[in-house]
Parts: C-alpha cells; structure tokens; sequence
C-alpha cells in the first residue's frame, strides 16, 4: 500500500511539472484539476483500507547519504491521509468549475498539485528529514497559492507574514527533533521512539512542538499569519489550507507527542489544555468581529483547532494519570472533530467561493437577498453553518458533545492544575459553541436573507454544476457523519487504540445505531433519531400547513418597524450584529473603542460611529519584535555605505575578535 501511496505522489508531482507549459493552454485547467482529481481519489481508497491494515515502512535511497529517506503507513498515517486526500479531492472537483474565473492560472496550477503531495509526504515520512523537507515544501507552494494574485497589497503582506511564521514554525520542529535525536544522532522515527528522553528535554520538545506545529495550525498566539493567508488565497485553496492543512499540522503535533515523545506528564496536559481553551474562545470572538466572509471563516478555524486541542489535552491528561479509558474517548473525540472540520470548514469555504465567484465580493456588508439567485448554494452553506455551530443532528454536533464527555468523565484528576483546567475548559468550550452559532448566525443571514445591499448582490447567479457537486458531496457527509457516528468512532478505534492502548466500546454493537461514550447510565445519542423526529416534525408541519389551513389569501407588506424605508440600509448590518458582543468582549478583549460624533440641534449634518478593533496578541507579541528588528536594521544600514577601506578594516577587526574568542575559550 505504501508503494502504492508514493506513486500517487510521484504522479501529483509529475502533474506540477506539465503544469508548467499547459497553464496557458486551455486543456491546463481540467488535466491538472481532474489528474489531481484522480489521484488524490485512488491516495484516498487506499487509506481507508489501510486504517485497520497492519503497518508498513519503505525506504528509499534518497535523502541524507547515511540516513535515507523513510516513509511508514500506519493507522494514525492513514486516517489522516484520509483526511487530506478527501479534501483534495473535493477542492479539485470544485476548481474544475471555479478554476475558470482564475485570472492567472500559470500562478496557480503548477503549485496545486506541489501543495497536494507534500501534505501527503508530511504524513508519510518516517523520519527528520524526510518530514521537515515535506513540511517546508507544503509551507512553500501553499505560500506561492496564497501570492498568487500578488499585485494585491494585502496578498503580498499576508504572504510575507505566513512564510516568516512557516520558517519560524520550521525552525521550531527542525531543534525539537534535534533533541529527539539526541548525541547518537538517531533521525529515524524509530530510533526517536525507543530513546528515553530526561523530563527537562521532554518539556523543551513540548514547547518546540507546540511552537512549529501550533503555528501552522493556528493556535494562539501563533494564529496571526492565518486569517492574512487563508483569505487571500483563491477559494479552493482557502479550503486545502483551512480543512486540511491545518490537521496536518495537527497530525504533527501527534505524530511526535504522543507517539515519539513517550509517556505524557500531567504538566504537559496543563500546558495543551490552556492553549486549547483560551484559542477556541478567542478564535470565535476574532471571527464575531469580521464583515470578510472569508476572514470569518479563517478565523472560526482559529477556534475549532482549540477545540481540537482540548481533545488532545485530555488525552494526555487521562494517560499522565493511567486512565486509558478517558484517553480513547477524548483522542477519539478530537481525532473525530478533525475529520468533521475538514468536512465543514471546506463546504464553507466553497460556499464562499461560490459567492465570490456570482457577486465579486467578500464583504457582507454588500451582500444580502442571494438565497433568492443563489438557492443551491445558500442551502449547502446553510448546512456547513448548522454543522459548525454544533447544532444536531450533523457531525459538528457529535465531535463536540464526546469532547464534552471526556470533560465530563473524570474531572476530578489528583492534580491541582488539572483540577482547575479541565472544569474550565468545559466553561470555555460551552461559550466558544454559543458563540459560535452566532456568528454563524450572522454569516448566512446578512449573507444570504435580507435584501441585496448592493448592484453585485441584485445581480447575481448560481454558480456551476462541479462547484454544487462538491458542496454537495461534503453537505452530504456532514450529514451522515452526524447521523451515523459510530461508523466513525468504530473507524477511528485503531488510530486510537495504536495512541492510547484503549479503545470505546463497539458503537454498531449498540441497539438502534445509538453511541454510547463509556457506559449506557452515564450518557448517549442517537443521530439517527434526531434526524429522524426532526424530518417527521418539519414534514407534519408542512402538512399542516398546506392541507388543514384555511386556503384563503391575504398579501401584506412586511413589518417594518414603524420604518417604510425600501433602503436596504435600513437592515441589519455585519458590524450591528456583533455589536451586543463587542460591548461586552471587546474592551477586553479587542481594546474595542467607539467614537460617536452627534451634530448639535439644527444642524442637519449626518451623525457619525467610528470603531477601532486592535488585535491584543499583535500588539503584545509581533509589532515590539517588529520595531525591534526595523530599529537594529535602520541602525546597520549605514554599513551598505562604507568604502573599501573601512569594510577591510571591519573584516580585519572581526577576525581579531574571533581569534581573541577561540583564545579565551581554549
């Protein structure tokens, strides 16, 4: 199977060579897009037979002369090759349609398919090298997919802030398994995993993890380059870097914690457990705040990747204290909410794609009315939004509330710290789930219902049939992943059994295709039933409707308010939807300020709201370090200038220092 794996990324790499001469062609875009159509399709068949297959380890003769390169199959590897490749395939349906609207496709496609196999490399690798070249070669395509319309300010500035975090991020991994490979120099995933690392070198892994896997998954503080990038990259991209991207990103982060590292400590718990909850909590309040559709929707990754974290928390937390059971349920739980925000985050990025594409907008403040010239599209973004905001009976929903049972199971841990975070993090997960149906909420309300704000909005159209088709696809799985989740969860049992050594108990084995956490008292749910009442409740309702009401007519005009104003500008806005909550968060959390200039009496000058939003972690973090670096470089530009003589004299004074150094140090 692995073999056949790397040909699969043999043949993506072959795709981004021919992309080369046939982007100015007019077969560029389906040959490109429909070969990593396929491709990705065959990668992902092949892992998901090889979730429960036994593992498998290929090296090749390429790579460092005394090392190689290595590459291993595992459950763990298949599940998110899973991931990725299902992903990419349904990003390639979709750019077979919106591809067309690309305005340089010889920017675009020579990259994709680059993008594509490194993700897949990244999951493969079985060692140091192999890994951190696959890691920096999936930082650099996606950083030239995202500069891709560079003539765009913005797109150049979020560029340049992503491939300075993506090095940084690297730089992180690259020492982190530096100390892993300890003085024998054992770059090999196995030799790492048979090494005992001293808990002081156990701790600086941890954080180094935590640096250059957090940052190109997006945990805060490290998020900032994420709503710059995501956005600014065309909207099939947007979905490969938010869906996918950032779970490989997640799967690093695994990869080494819990499978190179060794037994877990409780501290470390502490640590992830943190960063998760106040990630998911700030994530949802940063989405709230946006009128850019597409920067809500990357921010709102911000907030599932804490939740995701909070799984993984609890699992090291469960484990530090020999509780196996608890940690099958909370890996479980996150390894189950990767899949679901995959499924999710994607249909909502084509969704905003597919408004991009008919309107030519992103701002929501110009949107509105489209339910009535889009209506395919408005429903399947209407179902990403009920699934990300957990509401049941699709997979956002199911993912969530078996996070809320491992919070729920053993909150009690002898640990102090433990005691505190794992409580708490219920309190945060609770309020980042309400906020988040808010902001989805907003999103497809001022999106999608109202009346147009603006010409775009009056004007526009459904979008083509392969752009439906992959929103439906992922509609479609969002649906039977909420209805059928132990399918999932029995599917996820090797991946967590490999992690933890534990298991949940068989959920097909249970009656009326229920889902029992840990015992049949404590808790359980049954999708199937909620689907199946809530279909039964809107049908008889309809009935209702249709057949037992009165069939006499009455047409009225809507209630206004006291208001007969036909302006759209009269209706609710973005930014008065998140209003409420800017109050109340915002001053804390944004440093939000609101400047109200009224005109006296008799004057009939309009009056004027002016708010201000800071970002605290910019301002605490990146913009000191930032002016650091401007001032020591504006300090040392006057040695471009200097003459001959005085570089020689420079030179001469260097080598006298280092001289004296090697002295001293002998």
């Amino acid at each position: 199977m692995i073999v056949a794996l790397l040909l699969c990324v043999a043949a993506l790499f072959a795709l981004a060579v021919a992309a080369v001469p046939l982007a100015a062609t007019q077969a560029g875009r389906p040959v490109i897009y429909g070969g990593a159509l396929a491709v990705t399709a065959i990668a992902m068949l092949i892992a998901l037979v090889a979730i429960a297959a036994a593992p498998s380890e290929q090296a090749l003769p390429i790579g460092l002369p005394w090392l190689g390169a290595h590459f291993r199959l595992d459950a763990l590897a298949a599940f998110f090759l899973l991931v990725v490749d299902l992903g990419a395939a349904a990003a390639s349906l979709y750019a077979l349609g919106y591809g067309k609207h690309e305005s340089a496709p010889h920017r675009v496609l020579p990259f994709y398919p680059a993008f594509l196999g490194a993700m897949n490399l990244v999951v493969l690798a079985a060692d140091a090298y192999s890994f951190l070249l696959s890691w920096e070669l999936m930082s650099l395509t996606s950083w030239a997919l995202v500069v891709s319309q560079h003539r765009v300010a913005d797109n150049v500035r979020a560029g340049f802030i992503y491939i300075l975090m993506a090095s940084f991020g690297t730089l992180a991994l690259l020492l982190g398994f530096g100390l892993l490979a300890g003085s024998a120099g054992g770059y090999d995933f196995a030799a790492m995993r048979a090494a005992h690392l001293s808990p002081g070198l156990a701790a600086m892994v941890l954080a180094l993890v935590l640096i250059g896997a957090g940052s190109k998954a997006g945990l805060v503080p490290l998020h900032v380059w994420l709503p710059l990038a995501h956005p600014a990259a065309p909207s099939h991209v947007s979905a490969l870097m938010s869906g996918v991207m950032t779970k490989v990103a997640v799967y690093g982060f695994i990869r080494i914690v819990f499978d190179l590292l060794g037994a877990p400590t409780w501290w470390s718990a502490v640590v992830v457990l943190v960063l998760g909850g106040v990630t998911s909590v700030l994530g949802v309040l940063y989405a709230l705040m946006q009128h850019d559709l597409k920067r809500l929707l990357a921010y709102h990754t911000v907030e599932n990747i804490g939740i995701i974290f909070i799984g993984l928390g609890l699992a090291l937390a469960f484990q530090a204290n020999g509780f196996a059971a608890g940690a099958a349920l909370a890996l479980t739980a996150a390894l189950f909410h990767v899949f679901n925000h995959s499924l999710f985050k994607s249909l909502l990025f084509f969704g905003a794609g597919a408004v991009l594409t008919a309107t030519g907008e992103r701002d929501m403040e110009k949107l509105g009315g489209l339910i009535h010239r889009m209506p395919r599209t408005a429903f399947l973004f209407l179902v990403g939004c009920a699934a990300i905001s957990a509401l049941p009976p699709l997979n956002g929903f199911v993912s969530e509330w078996l996070t809320f049972q491992a919070i729920l199971l053993r909150p009690d841990l002898p640990q102090w710290g433990l005691k505190i975070a794992i409580p708490a993090d219920g309190a945060l997960l609770a309020l980042s789930a309400a906020l988040a149906a808010a902001c989805f909420v907003k999103a497809f309300g001022i999106s999608f219902l109202g009346r147009p704000r603006g010409t775009a909005a009056a004007q526009a159209h459904e979008v083509d049939g392969y752009s439906i088709a992959a929103m439906s696809l992922f509609a479609a799985l969002c649906l039977l992943a909420g209805i059928l989740p132990g399918a999932v969860i029995d599917g996820l049992a090797p991946v967590v059994h490999a992690l933890s050594g534990a298991r949940m108990p068989v959920q097909l084995a249970v009656p009326f295709l229920s889902i029992v956490p840990s015992e049949a008292a404590r808790s359980s749910y049954n999708g199937l039933l909620v689907f199946l009442f809530i279909a039964a409740s809107a049908w008889l309702t309809a009935f209702a409707i249709h057949r037992l009401a009165s069939h006499a007519l009455r047409r009225g005009p809507a209630w206004d308010c006291g208001f007969p104003d036909p302006s759209p500008a009269t209706q609710y806005t973005a930014d008065s939807f998140a209003q409420p909550i800017r109050r109340v968060f915002g001053t804390v959390v944004f440093g939000a300020r609101e400047k109200v200039t009224m005109p006296p009496p008799g004057d009939m000058s309009a009056a004027r709201i002016e708010k201000t939003l800071r970002d605290p972690v910019w301002d605490a973090f990146y913009a000191p370090i930032a002016g650091a670096v401007g001032a020591v470089t504006q300090a040392l530009n006057y040695l471009q200038f200097l003459t001959i003589r005085r570089y020689l004299s420079l030179v001469f004074g260097a080598l006298v220092v280092l001289l004296l150094a090697l002295a001293l140090w002998q």
